[in-house]
């Protein structure tokens, strides 16, 4: 038996607009871009892909699950993500070599440094 990663559902606010946010971030394209369940991929046919979809109620507390993305340059992707609307976030971890940011609807992710060789 083996699963196969379809995609991650995102509860929203607003999915069209946090899903069109993701999809800028990102580099992805939209998919299904329904108001109750819009879908971004890397690509039309590539998986994992994110699906957004409305919740009545706002988060509350921090994500119990986030992503963390690993770019060249830390420096100039948090400024690009800034740029585009995130803010950063502070989640109590203190001083760490990553930067852990929101979207726009308040879900923390990290950027990480760059790896080393």
């Amino acid at each position: 038996m083996s699963l196969e990663w379809e995609q991650v559902v995102v509860d929203s606010a607003d999915p069209v607009a946090l899903g069109r946010w993701w999809a800028e971030a990102l580099g992805w394209v939209v998919v299904a871009e329904e108001p109750d369940e819009f879908e971004i991929r890397p690509a039309p046919d590539r998986l994992p892909g994110l699906i957004f979809v409305p919740v009545p109620e706002g988060k509350q507390v921090k994500n119990r699950l986030h992503p963390d993305f690993r770019p060249q340059d830390q420096q100039a992707e948090v400024a690009r993500l800034l740029s585009l609307g995130a803010r950063h976030a502070d989640v109590g971890q203190g001083e760490q070599s990553w930067v852990t940011l929101a979207d726009p609807e308040g879900n923390e992710f990290c950027v990480l440094a760059r790896r080393q060789a």
